[in-house]
């Protein structure tokens, strides 16, 4: 086996600890990681007793661990200091706990849309402010279990409800599709 003394033996598995941002954050601090690529039935029972942890990338079953290796090795990569500038990695999904803001590049109208004006107002305190409601918008609509239990700062409470608010107003406001059918 590849095993030193430094390393940490893993094993993508569909019963293990669901990976995510903090473990690759964990793992991307390890000095040696080894992943085992089981194929079809797994591994034999007696080699877990050698796997230092289990992971999983999502409730269901592929055919061997090539693609969850290829997905932490990814994930971990990208942490690792100067792989990617760390200004980068500060802001996206799942750093904070929450989904990353909504991303705008050239042209400045596209499809009739342009980006929104307070991005380019060059003011930095309200774009802050912009990207963390946005972030907080955007994780409220796709992703709301990220929200729960979590120990929101007074600025994020109040944006939130903001949030709240709007999106309350734009759907009570809204037509039905049986509305325009009649």
């Amino acid at each position: 086996m590849l095993r030193r003394p430094d390393s940490t033996v893993i094993l993508p598995d569909p019963g293990g600890e669901v990976f995510g941002q903090a473990r690759a954050h964990d793992l991307s601090k390890r000095s040696h990681l080894v992943i085992l690529c089981p194929r079809y039935e797994g591994v034999d029972e007696r080699i877990r007793a050698m796997i230092d942890l289990e992971l999983s990338i999502g409730d269901y079953v592929l055919s061997g661990g090539e693609i969850p290796a290829m997905v932490m090795v990814d994930t971990i990569l990208r942490l690792l200091p100067g792989a990617i500038d760390a200004e980068s990695t500060a802001e996206e999904s799942f750093t904070a706990g929450l989904l990353e803001y909504p991303q705008y590049t050239r042209p400045p109208e596209f499809g009739g849309t342009g980006v929104p004006a307070v991005l380019t107002s060059g003011h930095h305190e309200e774009v802050r402010k912009w990207r963390l409601k946005e972030a907080l918008r955007r994780t409220w609509r796709r992703r709301p279990e990220l929200l729960e239990g979590r120990q929101l700062s007074r600025e994020e409470s109040k944006l939130l409800g903001e949030v709240s608010h709007e999106e309350n107003v734009r759907v009570v406001g809204e037509a039905s599709p049986t509305d325009a059918a009649e």
